[in-house]
């Protein structure tokens, strides 16, 4: 995805719990009638382990002939992670690429030293009209893979590992969590869960990462007391175990890792630990450098 004009996420109100070191309320922006919420990165937060944007996008309705278009635009030094609650979105990127994702399904683009796509809907369901809720990631690329060759892949919803019962169902999307492992390939140590809780449900968190948090995309949960609705991120101390209840029922993301090998710059769809490789990119943009999108030849132009 293409980042779009936000406001940027706020810290949130005083908390209580001990393990939760700092609340960040993303910051809503209707785009067209299409809500997206931006948690990362923020001004009290630049990354969690190795992700440094994180956008929720939806709930939303599309009705017949509406659609979901973010035309061609670039990337470099990071991978995008792209995962669906609801809906579809065709992915086209310039190594030729053409790939639905839908719910539970994730689409891992590396851009390394560049890559453009586009991030689109599908012909029928424009025609018929769909609901899409999802969320995107992009997680920074250790300084050695920075300006690795770029690459694609898509992993289908069977692939990911469940852990089911007791009122709830937890998907680990990447890295290792409960004794299972995704499939899905990483450059740097990383955590990425769906967890999908009924009222009352609890599940335990141990502390295995260097860096956690919790992004709630639906519902509210509870910690030792304090209660988080949608859009809170909850940057958890390291170290420290603690136990999510839902007081509705909830869906949340986990996410974090390992601390990154350095600070990174981000500008636009930009990330890299060289700020002059980011202004080089922002050049190649502008001059048409990059690569393009097979059979789609519009492009969103670099921001001024």
């Amino acid at each position: 995805m293409s980042v779009q004009p936000a406001e940027d996420p706020a810290p949130g109100d005083a908390f209580a719990c001990d393990a939760i070191e700092t609340v960040i309320v993303a910051r809503s922006r209707d785009l067209g009638g299409f809500a997206v919420r931006r948690a990362l990165p923020s001004a009290r937060r630049r990354m969690v382990g190795p992700f440094i944007f994180l956008d929720q996008m939806g709930p939303a309705t599309f009705r017949p002939g509406e659609a979901f278009d973010v035309r061609p635009h670039p990337h470099i030094g990071l991978s995008t992670v792209t995962y669906l609650f609801d809906g579809e979105i065709v992915h086209r990127d310039s190594l030729g690429t053409s790939e639905a994702i839908r719910p539970g399904a994730i689409n891992l683009m590396t851009a390394g030293r560049g890559i453009v796509h586009s991030e689109r809907t599908g012909l029928e369901a424009r025609r018929s009209g769909f609901s899409m809720m999802g969320l995107q990631a992009w997680v920074a690329l250790p300084r050695e893979a920075e300006e690795g060759t770029p690459s694609f892949d898509h992993y289908g919803a069977e692939a990911m590992p469940e852990l089911a019962g007791e009122g709830k169902r937890v998907r680990v999307l990447m890295g290792s969590a409960f004794g299972l492992a995704a499939p899905v390939r990483t450059d740097w140590e990383t955590l990425y869960l769906d967890a999908a809780l009924e009222p009352g449900a609890r599940l335990p968190l141990d502390a295995d990462c260097e860096e956690r948090a919790i992004y709630v995309a639906a519902g509210e949960i509870d910690i030792a007391g304090d209660v988080f609705g949608v859009g809170s991120l909850l940057i958890l101390r390291p170290g420290d175990r603690l136990t999510v209840t839902a007081v509705t029922s909830a869906r949340f993301a986990v996410l974090g890792g390992a601390t990154m090998d350095g600070p990174r710059h981000i500008w636009w769809n930009f990330v890299s630990s060289s700020q002059e490789r980011i202004e080089q990119a922002k050049a190649d943009w502008k001059l048409g450098r990059f690569d393009t999108v097979p059979g789609d030849p519009e492009f969103i132009p670099l921001p001024e």
